[in-house]
């Protein structure tokens, strides 16, 4: 039956495997199960951040069609999409995710921390702490860049307009303002003081907060609010699909190192008896077929040779780290993202 996929021994084949050889283990280690078991529909949710809907459309895809190729088994991954701490805060208060796949390792901190749904250490169970891709921020401007921005320095340039989304419920927001801070304290005479003095006036920039990455987009590309949106670089990509050659993309000269993770989130895939399948979904995020799609859809992959592939669409910059700046997400939260941090201080509400 369905328990009988979930034993310690089969799990197994998931810990002793490679990441990518283990997204064809545990479907390999399917096909003696039951015909019972086989044929029944099993459901995943992925509970994601705002800009990867597109991506895990077609990832769901190819996993789906994986699994139903090697074990003859049906699959549905159903997905929710928004602001990475405020879906972190859905899971917390009972949205039943198997899996997580959020902006930022402070919002997956933290349902460990008030949920205990998964253990503490959830990083160490993937490679590159249970990050399958990278991302980082970029200038989304208007066509033919009207006012000439070039760097961070020009946002806070009088009459231009900044849209991003807001740092207390956006994973990317909070990337977002930790590139403008990072680069701000790499400035000559750069300090915690100045870093701070130079967020306050970006922000001061920004005429309305959304709840999440998208949509910023939205305001900025439709609603046409705003000279430059601050963007994961999926998501400027996204709007040249999206809403044709009406922008230019501007990458400044530092950004940050964003590394999305993901993470199964226990006492759901036990109590739903979904291991498995869990485990082996987010393994396939590792495979070369996933790392192709994650390079398509403009994330950068781990996997040298899909990062090759795109190279002329995700160029080399000098990138900010959580750690190297900010002394690791924990740190970074408490100080600028907690109520009372620092961005309470410096934004007022216009």
């Amino acid at each position: 039956m369905i328990d009988d996929l979930n034993t310690p021994s089969r799990r197994r084949l998931l810990g002793v495997a490679g990441a990518g050889a283990a997204a064809l283990a545990a479907p390999a280690a399917l096909l003696g199960a039951p015909a019972q078991a086989q044929n029944k529909a099993l459901t995943l949710l992925n509970v994601s951040y705002d800009p990867t809907r597109e991506l895990y459309k077609d990832i769901n895809a190819a996993y789906a069609a994986y699994w139903k190729r090697r074990t003859g088994q049906t699959i549905t991954i159903n997905q929710s999409h928004g602001g990475s701490g405020r879906q972190a805060r859905s899971v917390i208060d009972g949205l039943q995710a198997d899996v997580v796949t959020l902006a930022l390792a402070s919002d997956i901190d933290e349902i460990a921390a008030k949920a205990k749904l998964l253990p503490a250490n959830w990083q160490s169970r993937l490679p590159n702490n249970s990050t399958p891709y990278t991302s980082t921020i970029v200038f989304l401007v208007r066509k033919g860049n009207p006012w000439k921005i070039r760097d961070w320095g020009d946002l806070i340039k009088p009459g231009i307009g900044v849209i991003t989304p807001n740092p207390k419920t956006s994973g990317g927001a909070r990337w977002n303002y930790l590139a403008a801070w990072a680069w701000a304290l790499k400035q000559p005479g750069g300090s915690p003081a100045t870093a701070q003095a130079f967020v306050e006036k970006l922000f001061r920039q920004v005429p309305v907060l959304d709840t999440g990455a998208r949509g910023s987009t939205t305001t900025f590309a439709q609603r046409r609010l705003g000279d430059v949106l601050l963007a994961w670089e999926n998501e400027a990509y996204l709007s040249f699909d999206e809403f044709g050659p009406n922008f230019d993309i501007v990458y400044p000269s530092l950004s940050i190192l964003a590394e999305p993770p993901v993470a199964i989130v226990d006492k759901v895939v036990d109590r739903r008896k979904t291991r498995t399948l869990a485990e082996g979904y987010l393994n396939f995020l590792y495979s070369p077929l996933a790392q192709d799609l994650i390079g398509k859809h403009h994330y950068r992959p781990r996997d040298p040779a899909a990062l090759a592939k795109y190279a002329k669409t995700l160029p080399k910059l000098p990138m900010a780290t959580i750690n190297d700046t900010f002394g690791g997400w924990k740190k970074a939260q408490a100080l600028h993202f907690s109520d009372g941090g620092v961005f309470d201080k410096i934004y007022r509400p216009r």
